[in-house]
Parts: C-alpha cells; sequence; structure tokens
C-alpha cells in the first residue's frame, strides 16, 4: 500500500552514509520505506526538510505485539484469559491451532491441569518437536513442559555412551527419549497411566529401542528395579524431596542424580542433599518461575 510523504533524494553511493544521517538527526520515517529510482535511493522523512520533494512510499506492515504466551507444539498456553488478544495469535501465527488457558496449576498424582479454550480448535492434542524429535502431547491427560528443552540437551551432553539411565518422572517422555540418544538403556517410569500410553507411542513415533517404559510408583522403585543405575533424572520440582531415598537406592557409586527443584534462594537445599553419601553438588539455574523464584537443578555425584 503506498502513501505520500516528504524525501531526499541522494545518489545510490551516497544512500548508506545519507540513512545515517537522518537516522542520527531522527528524522528518517519509520512508517514509509526507502526507494530505489534509477540512479537514486529516495529516503522518505518526518518533516519537509531543505531540498525534500513529495512521493509516493510503501508503508512499512506494522505487526501488533502478541500477548504473551508458551507454545507446545501447534498449542499456544497464555498467560491471561485473554479471547482478543488469543484470536490475534491465531490470525498472526499460522503454525497455531489452538489457544488454551490454564484454569488450574499442576495438580494431583498424575500431574495434569484444567484447561479452557479461548480460541481456535477445541483439542488438548498436539505434536512438538524437539531437535529433529517429535512428542504427541495431550495436556489434559499427562504433563509437558517446552521450556525445558535447552536443559534436556545439557543433561544429554553430560550422558557417557553406554549409560543405563532412570527417569523417574517421565511425563511423556521427552527426557527418556532425547537422553536415548547416548545411554545404553532408559528405564521410562511415570505413575500416570495415560502418560505411559503416549511414552510408547512416543517411543514408535521416534523409533528407538532402548527406552523401556514402565507404569510405577516411584516409591515402589528400589523394590523392582536393580540398584545400578549411572544417572537418575527426578524432574518433578514440587514435591521430589520425599524420593531423593529411593533415588539413592538406585544409584550406583560415582553415578549422578539430577534433582529439580523450584526454590527462592541460592543453595538453599544444599543442607537437605548433605543428609546423603554425596561426593559433589553443582547447583544450576533453569529458568525463572516467577517472582524472586527459580527452577533449577541439582547436579549430584554419588559417593
Amino acid at each position: 500500500m503506498e502513501a505520500p510523504g516528504y524525501g531526499v533524494r541522494v545518489p545510490r553511493e551516497e544512500a548508506e552514509l545519507t540513512r545515517r544521517a537522518l537516522i542520527q538527526q531522527k528524522v528518517l520515517s519509520k512508517r514509509l520505506k526507502p526507494r530505489i529510482e534509477g540512479e537514486y535511493v529516495l529516503f522518505p522523512v518526518e518533516s519537509p526538510l531543505f531540498g525534500a520533494e513529495e512521493f509516493f512510499f510503501d508503508m512499512i506492515e506494522t505487526i501488533p505485539s502478541l500477548p504473551r504466551h508458551d507454545l507446545i507444539g501447534g498449542i499456544a498456553v497464555m498467560a491471561e484469559p485473554d479471547t482478543a488478544g488469543a484470536e490475534l495469535l491465531l490470525a498472526q501465527r499460522r503454525s497455531i491451532h489452538t489457544v488454551l488457558f490454564a484454569e488450574s496449576e499442576v495438580e494431583g498424582e498424575f500431574r495434569t491441569r484444567r484447561w479452557s479454550l479461548l480460541a481456535g480448535e477445541d483439542t488438548r492434542k498436539t505434536v512438538c518437536m524437539e531437535h529433529g524429535q517429535k512428542f504427541l502431547i495431550d495436556l489434559e491427560k499427562a504433563f509437558f513442559s517446552s521450556r525445558l528443552v535447552t536443559e534436556r540437551q545439557r543433561v544429554l551432553q553430560m550422558v557417557e555412551n553406554g549409560e543405563t539411565v532412570l527417569d523417574m518422572f517421565a511425563g511423556v517422555g521427552p527426557f527418556a527419549i532425547v537422553l536415548a540418544k547416548r545411554a545404553g538403556k532408559v528405564i521410562a517410569s511415570e505413575l500416570n497411566p495415560s502418560a505411559v500410553t503416549l511414552i510408547e507411542q512416543n517411543i514408535k513415533l521416534n523409533k528407538i529401542s532402548n527406552v523401556l517404559p514402565f507404569l510405577a510408583d516411584a516409591r515402589h522403585l528400589d523394590l523392582i528395579l536393580e540398584k545400578g543405575f549411572d544417572r537418575i533424572v527426578m524432574n518433578l520440582p514440587h514435591g521430589a524431596t520425599c524420593f531423593l531415598p529411593f533415588a539413592f537406592r538406585l544409584i550406583k557409586s560415582g553415578g549422578t542424580i539430577h534433582w529439580y527443584a523450584v526454590v527462592s534462594k541460592e543453595g538453599m537445599l544444599i543442607p537437605v542433599l548433605e543428609k546423603f553419601p554425596v561426593k559433589k553438588i553443582r547447583e544450576h539455574r533453569v529458568r525463572s518461575y516467577a517472582p524472586g523464584r527459580w527452577h533449577v537443578v541439582y547436579d549430584i555425584v554419588v559417593v
């Protein structure tokens, strides 16, 4: 779309110097695009400067700022129940098919949330891509966080080829399937039957052969599995403290436990861990969780 405006005509070889000068003088138009006319460049300006002429310029398309949201595959999860903002998201991002609002925090022993539809298709199912791997997600039936993609890759870099790994709270299997790239075997334990079904589907989807889905309560794993895991992942930020004794019974000497928690200050949970036979503890901040609170992981090397 074109619009009239004042502009200055300069030879092409002087265009960059002129552009910088106009920006410095704060007169270069922010709503009109420069245009080329033969051997000259026409720069739109905000006011009729000396030597400026009237021209027609293409208008710069303004993209409205989008409301705060998280993306999980084709689902946008909004921070506020804003239906107008939800419709804007659908219009601006073609990859989104559904916009939801979380009516509750993660709750219950199966770690699920209650959702309300703000716009788009009425579904809680989607496919999430992560470093070339696909995950079938059903937000109504099982927990999944897209914010841990970097953390999963960080842990993967620590895994040595052939390790035996236990994921105590596997969800739909993202940690287990990512770590399977290097591990020899991964036990993906989960209490939620719907989540275990999704783990099985995600194993097939990614053509993984070394992940074993396991429907079990983490408090009983030491009665079912043998001690000797090289690495244990405990991604249960709220409430994993009571499961630490079971992890220490299953990890081998020299093995590593990745224990996730939400804290309000650095090092606040170190005294809890020092009650166990630990050789080394490293606290790593994963992300901001809320004002004054952080999602952290303790990388624990066992004696």
